[in-house]
């Protein structure tokens, strides 16, 4: 088989075929996202080739136990930074195992910005918050009360 351009490649048959960068008009598989492959090598154990997804998990069901035991606010920012975590570990390591679910940039959006929203949200929490916005009083002035 002689392969004559350098983007052809073989087909299911062998035979060679010109690879475009065109996604297909009918998909018949999914393929792994970018930063898919394991964290490390092969032969490491289990854990060790998931490290990113496991830290993140760990710290987000660390922020979930200190809430489970009445440290609301503790808890929940812990979740917050667990994501906001996890979108820089997609964005500074280059293959992150599981933590990789979409592209690179929908990955780095959706953890920062929900990281992001969380973390914001457990710093305006009542009482006493520790972020206070001053138009958000006269933004929401029908549902705030200052009693």
């Amino acid at each position: 088989m002689t392969v004559t351009d350098p983007v052809s490649a073989p087909d299911a048959e062998g035979r060679p075929r010109r690879a475009t960068r065109r996604f297909p008009l009918f998909t018949r598989d999914t393929a792994r996202p970018e930063g898919g492959g394991r964290a490390a090598p092969g032969d490491a154990p289990a854990p060790a080739r998931q490290w990113p997804i496991l830290a993140v998990l760990l710290v987000a069901g660390l922020g979930l136990l200190l809430t489970a035991f009445d440290l609301f606010r503790i808890g929940t920012l812990l979740i917050g930074v667990a994501l906001l975590a996890g979108g820089v570990l997609r964005w500074a390591v280059p293959d992150v195992g599981m933590l990789a679910v979409r592209s690179r940039f929908t990955d780095i959006v959706t953890y920062g910005g929900l990281g992001l929203a969380i973390v914001l949200l457990a710093l305006m929490v009542q009482p006493k918050p520790w972020l206070e916005i001053p138009f958000l009083k006269d933004t929401l002035h029908f549902t705030v009360s200052n009693s």
